[in-house]
């Protein structure tokens, strides 16, 4: 991954799209993965041979996805 840092908040209606993009002669194919809101858009753009690097993403999203499940789930009550 080439490098940059920046932060965005997730809100509710964040928007999330994907576009494939062809090869043509002289240039390969890619995928735009972007994501969303009012003022801010993010776009990831991956090349043949990056799939995995999609797909470490999306296990990274789902676990972040289930600690705010659980960060919003019911009061435990001590029981374990």
């Amino acid at each position: 991954m080439q490098t940059i840092t920046t932060s965005a908040h997730l809100e509710p209606d964040t928007t999330s799209r994907v576009s494939v993009f062809d090869s043509t002669p002289g240039s390969e194919g890619f995928v735009s993965l972007r994501i969303g809101g009012d003022s801010i858009e993010i776009a990831l753009l991956a090349r043949p041979g990056t799939a995995d690097a999609l797909r470490a993403l999306a296990r990274a999203a789902t676990e972040a996805a289930a600690a705010l499940d659980r960060l919003t789930g019911p009061p435990s009550d001590g029981a374990a």
